[in-house]
């Protein structure tokens, strides 16, 4: 009859034979898992390696040497004339006995034994996209990318000579070099006054907003946004304990006499605001409103963050300079995103503020990003140096126009009955209102039949509004034409 023990090992023993690691180490590693869970008792006899070599089918010197490695690691006593053993229990701590043990050793616990902090505020809105086509908030084409131009820019600044004194000046506050080339760059495409010290460079706008909350905000902090507005961002407020409070907005934006009411009544800690184009609904704010919302952050002390998520992309004009660039006293936070118009991997998010805050966010960015990405940043630094940014948005402006007005025409030709909306000035994205408030879940399901994604987070509905935001930057024609086709099916039916 079979050992119990040599059954047992059989049982929970699975040898990977086209993996890289030795069989003598998988070997040792599943039997020290067997003895951690439970599976071999301590003091238990295990069978004579020869029997093992029979049972998994392994040469005997296989085995050996997996006694061999966990006699040195401690896990297993080999006594001459007597036998191989687990580790007696003067020699290790008490096994934790499991009332149903797991079938296989290579079984990972679905959840954790202690309790952890669940959050729904942050569960993830983003669904996976297997459809034909998808609308999405205004994004760019990667296809646009000259992904070979970049590599060989990225490659060429790795190996280039005068980089390995720049890569060595990288610390806990990022590249000087990319600074100084960023700082140059906004100030004369933004209107700004900055020096490298007002720069802190994030992996995005995400984790720029994270760490102004964390620094800025305290528990039930107010905070001010607009009443539609990005959900996003409210989560990444709502899970710094701000409670956020709304304002309307119209054509001209934000409702600075809302505003002038709220501080009335109460102070405020943060508004947070998109001016160049407010997300989602493309307008711009007004340059009186500009100058009044400024005086009212002199007034009453409350910081404005001002994100400039798409300033790049304007097509009939010149754009309008961000807040930040007639802030003189402190109270305004710019943040953005650089080369939004590359390839996702050669963005970068940007914090302009003042030295003080800039030094107390970085302390922060030290512990969830300290070493940062000191080749990308040099990377795009040299692209600013040698303005090979400028030439690559320059072409993708062209494209964009195109795709805008493209979008527009096929607006007013297939859905005009159905739906208003404004050409938008700049950034990536049509802000459409239905005449008819029906369920744009409804709407949403019948377009993906159709093999149309149409994500939530682009949806917008109440007892006021029925309105989406579509963004166009990431289709061509093509795309574009089928994916407002299946549009108009889909209201159609209703």
């Amino acid at each position: 009859m079979s050992s119990p023990v040599l059954l047992s090992l059989s049982s929970f023993i699975k040898l990977d034979r086209s993996v890289s690691t030795p069989l003598f180490i998988q070997l040792a590693q599943q039997i020290i898992n067997g003895i951690q869970r439970g599976f071999l008792a301590t003091g238990a006899k295990l069978p004579g390696t020869r029997l093992v070599s029979n049972q998994l089918n392994l040469h005997r010197k296989t085995v050996v040497a997996a006694y061999n490695e966990l006699e040195a690691q401690g896990w297993i006593d080999i006594i001459p004339n007597k036998g191989t053993f687990v580790l007696q229990q003067s020699k290790t701590k008490q096994a934790i006995p499991y009332t149903t043990p797991p079938l296989s050793s290579s079984q990972y616990p679905d959840k954790t034994g202690y309790p952890i902090n669940n959050s729904n505020i942050l569960d993830n809105p983003f669904e996976v996209n297997i459809a034909d086509y998808s609308f999405s908030d205004g994004t760019t084409d990667i296809r646009l990318t000259q992904i070979r131009s970049l590599s060989l820019q990225y490659s060429s600044s790795m190996n280039r000579k005068g980089n390995l004194k720049r890569m060595s000046q990288y610390h806990e506050n990022g590249s000087l070099y990319f600074k100084e080339q960023l700082s140059n760059y906004l100030n004369l495409s933004r209107g700004l006054h900055i020096s490298k010290y007002n720069l802190l460079i994030t992996r995005s706008s995400e984790m720029s907003l994270y760490l102004i909350a964390k620094v800025v905000l305290k528990p039930l902090d107010k905070v001010i946004v607009a009443e539609l507005s990005n959900f996003a961002v409210n989560m990444t407020l709502l899970q710094a304990g701000a409670v956020l409070e709304t304002i309307p907005l119209d054509k001209d934006g934000i409702s600075i006499e809302a505003l002038r009411e709220k501080l009335m009544k109460t102070p405020i800690r943060m508004l947070y605001i998109t001016p160049h184009h407010h997300y989602p609904t493309t307008v711009s704010l007004s340059a009186e409103r500009r100058l009044e919302l400024l005086q009212l952050a002199n007034e009453h002390g409350f910081v404005i963050v001002e994100d400039d998520y798409d300033y790049d992309f304007h097509y009939e004009k010149a754009a309008v300079l961000p807040l930040a660039s007639a802030d003189t006293n402190g109270m305004v936070i710019y943040t953005g995103t650089f080369g939004k118009s590359l390839a996702p991997a050669f963005r970068l998010g940007f914090v302009v503020a003042p030295q003080n805050l800039v030094h107390e966010m970085n302390k922060y960015l030290g512990i969830i990003d300290r070493q940062g990405d000191i080749i990308m940043e040099h990377t795009l630094g040299e692209m600013i140096e040698e303005g090979e940014i400028h030439r690559h948005l320059k072409k993708s402006i062209k494209v964009y126009r195109e795709r805008r007005d493209n979008m527009s025409a096929l607006l007013n030709e297939l859905l005009k009955n159905y739906i208003s909306f404004e050409t938008p000035h700049g950034g990536l994205a049509t802000w459409v209102e239905f005449y008819r408030t029906q369920s744009l879940m409804n709407i949403k399901d019948k377009c993906l039949k159709q093999g149309l994604l149409i994500p939530r987070h682009i949806l917008y509905q109440n007892k006021q509004i029925s309105a989406m935001r579509i963004g166009f930057g990431h289709m061509d024609t093509l795309e574009l034409e089928q994916s407002i086709l299946i549009l108009k099916k889909a209201l159609e039916s209703f």
